[in-house]
């Protein structure tokens, strides 16, 4: 069955827009058009991936998110016509997966919903049965989940992935660069901070069951993970 994506927009000719693309890609579609549908229809539906504007009726698309987050790990690409910077870091910050800015080009956002999909999918025919550990910390790539001794850690789709990518290169540092090219699996021309955001999440929840810092920063040159 093909990945259901819940695209949450008020402008008509942008819904339009995505629907007519994503079902030609053969993806099913459904549509909310503001911040209380979607949170609605998103615990009803359960879809593989939502697409969010950020300016909503009713609720903003970064309460959505948040709402969502706390609810669950279902993808979000962030999608919004502010220019502002800010807007986009707290959004990836809340745990948005990606964002893109209005206007947008479509080939380069289904490319992004390809890729956002791959990474949430069980690489059974490459991973299936093996196991990476790392000092306490043992992530089963067939299952895509991750412990901590015996403690389940509640990662999302890239958390997992991205901490996969640095338990594979344990000690080993890790430029933005590589964790785009290694996570998000295309070439990412916006701003680097979208693997910052994603690390300082990742750390977070980490900090909470290990009570200890095991993805430390080299300055300027990227990250690693530290057994």
């Amino acid at each position: 069955m093909s990945a259901l994506v819940l695209v949450v927009d008020d402008e008509p000719p942008i819904v339009d827009l995505l629907t007519y693309n994503l079902k030609r890609a053969d993806y099913q579609v459904l549509v909310a058009r503001d911040g209380e549908e979607a949170l609605a229809m998103a615990r009803r539906e359960h879809p593989d991936l939502i697409i969010l504007d950020l300016m909503l009726p009713r609720l903003d698309g970064l309460d959505v998110c948040r709402a969502i987050r706390r609810e669950g790990n279902i993808p979000i690409i962030m999608l919004t016509a502010r220019e502002s910077e800010i807007d986009r870091v707290v959004g990836l910050e809340l745990g948005a997966d990606d964002y893109i800015v209005k206007p947008f080009s479509v080939r380069e956002l289904m490319v992004r919903v390809k890729n956002v999909l791959r990474r949430t999918g069980v690489r059974a025919s490459e991973e299936a049965g093996q196991v990476v550990r790392a000092g306490a910390l043992n992530l089963d790539l067939r299952r895509r989940e991750a412990y901590w001794e015996t403690i389940v850690l509640e990662l999302t789709a890239q958390e997992f992935d991205l901490l996969s990518a640095l338990t594979r290169h344990v000690g080993q540092v890790l430029s933005r660069e590589q964790l785009l090219a290694q996570v998000w699996g295309y070439n990412y021309y916006g701003d680097l901070r979208v693997v910052d955001a994603a690390i300082k999440r990742l750390r977070f929840k980490l900090r909470q069951v290990t009570k200890q810092e095991i993805v430390t920063t080299v300055r300027s040159v990227g990250y690693k993970l530290i057994a």
